[in-house]
């Protein structure tokens, strides 16, 4: 009888584990793996290892790959066709030799090294593919690197589970099952790619005009599980076949969609899937065969990437891009617990070996996100000539920027960031931007768009692309973490300049103001607004009230647009009003009273008038206080009703 006990206290564990990871503010896929081994059959016992638990974390790593194929497209994968078979077939095959030889060596048994450097030539697809999507470093050139070899290991799988089996019995029809197995998997995804290609797109045009989120989220389900299973039936993976769905449905308008409503599974069963791997390790395996486990790490944790990265070198990729990639995938997978368990229950290795390569893998599993989120740092000591690409990369900033002063900085070249490209375009108002997708910078640099290639978090970068002659910096991607960086940059080398933020919702405003944000656009907020405008329209209210309305709101909720300056047309709009407040702008002329006197001693607010600012020099400031004295030539940016303004105005010229 099946019990609901084990889902349960996963479940407690996963919440406990993200709550205190989030607190501590580490990984929380860190937290999971470390949850399952206290709670798991090795330490408290307090998880029972079973079919159910197992199962859950199989579905995980299928959201994640169906997630991965989102981003891909049949195109993109045409294109990375040789890295694919050409660096990813190089890896798993000269880890193999080197680890069956060096493990042969030691154990006396080739067939042991076989299966232990099968079992060690794969990598996480679930935890690489997570951080480097968390880190925005998918579509980076390392990124790209790493997933192509992932994409080979996967597929590599399904001749080594047939491989191991044949060798352990010596069979002589060992060549033919190969064969058979290489027509399958031409065969299967063929058939996938040919066919799904032409399906995919009709049927979702189907489910979607029957207007049910409900059923929509249905067949999302269906196709990811669907076809994951199909690939499955055929001996393949099932990530793999996820990975085909997910990249089928690339090719259609639901893509961004199917994303959506795909990230609350992906997230909570990959969750699952790192308890139980966490579960595995066994504190008697470490004590036991310590040597034989620090060996096993050293191989994952060092020579494998010396062999991802020289090989990297010899397929023409340049040394940082080699070195992260190889950095990102110097840990053991879930695969190579498959291997390991089919190895033993075969014979070819010992359970105490078996033991020790699960102890190893898992402990590499650990050191992975660390190493990942350090992969830069580690990547400028250990490869010099990244230090020159780097130099080179901003001397190219550094050229392209040159000729713009008083600009925009526009972080993000997304659809938002061109977008208000093209409004900057209108006012002829000169604009630069940095992106990190290389194949959107290309595209757009060859329509002729001053877009570079550059992370806006980097000092170096932000001040190469002209951070020190910006007029304001925009913030155009709605990404928290990587906002903050910005900002703390931004704050570090130029604390007078505007910021503005783009977020999702209102929840991390106060946190991205008291980082140096000027003002954070909320999506969800400008989205009501607009929607509240078009209704009152559509309702009769005049555009002038719809438009004052708005503004109020506005007016509330963005400090930048509490007040506005007066012109003539604002008497033919309907916007003369007495209690409205606007912005004045009041020089400090020769021989104004206010001038040498400390801004407190006028007594401005006494007035119920703000200074929003002060230009001196043609520098606009905004770090002022009340000991601020006043020079000749000052102009003061008061806020307030008109009667408060003209009141304020005779105190600053005549006292």
């Amino acid at each position: 009888m099946h019990s609901l006990a084990p889902i349960v206290l996963v479940l407690l564990a996963a919440v406990l584990s993200v709550t205190l990871c989030r607190y501590l503010k580490v990984p929380p896929m860190l937290g999971y793996l470390v949850v399952g081994f206290l709670a798991g059959p090795g330490v408290m016992s307090l998880i029972p290892e079973g079919e159910e638990t197992q199962f859950l974390g199989e579905i995980g790593i299928v959201f994640m790959m169906f997630t991965i194929g989102l981003e891909f497209s049949l195109p993109k994968l045409r294109a990375m066709r040789h890295l694919v078979f050409g660096l990813g077939f190089a890896q798993v095959a000269v880890t193999m030799l080197l680890v069956a030889g060096a493990i042969g060596w030691i154990s006396g048994s080739v067939l042991a090294g076989v299966a232990v450097g099968g079992a060690l030539a794969m990598s996480s697809t679930a935890i690489v593919s997570k951080l480097l999507t968390e880190r925005l470093e998918l579509a980076q050139p390392h990124g790209q690197l790493a997933i192509g070899v992932l994409l080979f290991q996967d597929i590599a799988v399904v001749p080594l589970l047939i491989l191991l089996p044949a060798f352990a019995g010596g069979s002589d029809t060992l060549a033919m099952d190969l064969a058979l197995a290489a027509v399958k998997v031409v065969v299967v995804m063929a058939l996938l790619l040919f066919f799904g290609q032409r399906l995919m797109r009709p049927w979702f045009h189907l489910v979607a005009r029957q207007r049910s989120g409900e059923l929509f989220m249905i067949n999302v389900l269906l196709i990811t599980l669907g076809v994951a299973w199909l690939t499955e039936l055929s001996g393949l993976s099932l990530a793999l076949g996820a990975f085909v769905a997910g990249m089928l449905i690339s090719e259609t308008e639901y893509r961004y969609q199917v994303e959506e409503d795909i990230k609350p599974f992906r997230d909570i069963l990959l969750g699952f899937f790192f308890v139980t791997v966490g579960m595995k390790l066994q504190l008697s395996a470490l004590y036991q065969s310590f040597g034989e486990v620090a060996v096993l790490l050293f191989i994952l944790l060092v020579a494998k990437v010396g062999i991802v990265f020289g090989l990297g070198r010899l397929f023409g990729h340049q040394p940082n891009h080699s070195m992260r990639a190889a950095l990102a995938l110097a840990q053991g997978g879930e695969f190579g617990f498959v291997l390991l368990a089919l190895s033993g229950n075969l014979g070819l290795i010992s359970g105490v070996t078996v033991q020790a390569a699960i102890a190893a893998i898992l402990l590499s599993m650990l050191a992975a996100p660390f190493i990942i989120m350090n992969g830069e740092k580690i990547t400028r000591k250990l490869v010099k000539q990244d230090w020159m690409m780097q130099a080179l990369n901003l001397h190219h900033l550094l050229v392209e920027s040159m000729g713009k002063s008083d600009h925009v900085l526009i972080c993000g070249y997304g659809r938002s960031g061109q977008a208000l490209a093209r409004l900057m375009e209108a006012e002829n108002i000169p604009f630069f931007a940095l992106d990190m997708d290389p194949e959107r910078v290309r595209e757009a640099g060859e329509a002729g768009d001053p877009v570079v290639f550059g992370d806006a978090g980097k000092k170096e970068v932000l001040v190469a692309a002209g951070l020190m002659r910006a007029k304001v910096a925009v913030v155009t991607f709605a990404d928290t973490h990587a906002a903050l960086r910005i900002l703390h940059t931004v704050q570090a080398a130029r604390p007078d300049l505007p910021v503005i933020v783009r977020t999702v919702d209102d929840s991390d405003i106060d946190q991205l103001r008291r980082a140096g944000a000027d003002e954070v656009v909320a999506e969800v907020m400008e989205g009501s607004l607009m929607l509240a405008s078009q209704a009152l329209m559509v309702l009769g209210v005049p555009l002038n009230r719809v438009l004052r309305r708005i503004r109020s709101v506005r007016e509330e909720r963005y400090n930048l647009f509490r007040g506005f300056f007066r012109g003539a047309s604002d008497d033919a709009e309907g916007l003369d009003e007495a209690t409205v407040p606007r912005l004045l702008s009041v020089q400090a002329c020769e021989g104004a009273f206010a001038i040498g006197h400390p801004l407190g001693a006028l007594d401005l607010a006494g007035l119920s008038v703000e200074v929003k600012a002060i230009r001196r020099n043609s520098v606009r400031r905004t770090d002022f206080d009340g000991d601020f004295e006043i020079e000749s030539g000052d102009v003061l940016v008061l806020l307030g009703t008109p009667e408060q303004l003209a009141l304020a105005e005779a105190r600053i010229l005549e006292g």
